[in-house]
């Protein structure tokens, strides 16, 4: 089986609407934007040891490449539309392809995404997913208006993900954490199968006033909303939503693995947005429609800089450091 006929036989599949005019299968895509409307678009990679187990399923991987692609597209509060993948794969293993290919295109299915064209090469495991969405003209979120005295919320759990990572590592890894595995199994869920906050980001578009959503751990996220809003924040370390047994660990010997993952660990996808305190109320009816938690968390302020508050509201000493794929 070569390239092209992989790609015809798991990735040729029809579009999810009719603005593709030309999909897989030639030089380039052509589709139809929406009039009125601006195009969005994001690119992620992943690859094998950095952002995923080699012994992932196939179809989670399949799930999660287009799920870190639409939680862009949710933090800008666009509707999703077209993807390009290009694989790097050490063999042609139909039985995976099909696995990774189920998972990529249920989740593409519920979104309305079409998968319009790629590229396929040998080598060490990894892709990469670019996604197009639309929203229209001058109303997408972004980072930059986070204004003062402006609520901070997130939505869902934090947290949850890094500490699945942190039980599953090597033991003299830093961050090692030892949970049971029924909880385990419960987190790595979170890890491997991220649910993107497509809705909720449609929904903020004129409630919130900035917008992203948590790839890389909170600290660093909320962190870029302050440096391109030109303002400071407190934050509640009490009100941070975690899983139980992260709350736990919070409590205990390991509690700096625990501040580690719920701060900085990464990989919630999530959405952290500011937003009017006028807005709570709107925002209590769109969690509850939703049936999505979300979370108020703490304040934005005119002092640049970033304050988190223990559960005695005294300013934690020192963050944990955001992570840095160039220096972990």
């Amino acid at each position: 089986m070569n390239e092209f006929e992989l790609i015809r036989r798991f990735f040729n599949r029809p579009p999810a609407d009719g603005t593709v005019r030309l999909g897989v299968g030639d030089d380039a895509a052509v589709v139809t934007v929406t009039p009125g409307h601006e195009l969005l678009l994001a690119i992620d990679t992943m690859v094998e040891g950095r952002h995923f187990f080699a012994d992932v399923s196939p179809a989670a991987l399949g799930h999660k490449i287009l799920a870190v692609n639409l939680s862009d597209m949710a933090a800008m509060g666009a509707v999703p539309r077209w993807a390009l993948l290009s694989g790097s794969l050490p063999d042609n293993d139909p039985d995976w392809l099909a696995a990774f290919g189920d998972g990529l295109f249920a989740l593409a299915a519920r979104y309305g995404v079409s998968l319009v064209g790629g590229d396929t090469v040998r080598g060490a495991r990894s892709f990469t997913l670019a996604i197009a969405g639309e929203a229209p003209i001058g109303s997408a979120l972004t980072r930059a208006n986070a204004q003062p005295n402006d609520d901070v919320w997130v939505s869902g759990t934090l947290g949850d993900a890094a500490l699945a990572l942190a039980a599953m590592q090597h033991p003299a890894t830093q961050y090692r954490i030892e949970i049971e595995p029924a909880t385990l199994t419960a987190l790595r869920k979170r890890l491997e199968m991220p649910e993107p906050r497509v809705a909720l980001g449609l929904k903020l578009r004129g409630l919130a006033h900035a917008a992203l959503d948590i790839s890389d751990g909170l600290i660093g996220d909320l962190g870029h909303i302050l440096n391109a809003s030109g303002v400071g924040a407190e934050i509640e370390l009490a009100r941070v939503p975690c899983h139980p047994a992260l709350k736990a660990l919070l409590n205990s010997a390991d509690r700096a693995s625990a501040l580690h993952c719920l701060l900085a660990g990464g990989d919630d996808y999530e959405l952290c947005f500011t937003a009017s305190p006028v807005a709570r109320a709107a925002l209590a009816d769109l969690s509850r429609g939703l049936m999505l938690p979300l979370t108020r968390i703490g304040v934005i302020t005119t002092q640049p800089g970033l304050i988190v508050f223990d559960e005695q509201r005294q300013p934690l000493p020192t963050l944990p450091a955001a992570y840095n794929h160039f220096l972990e």
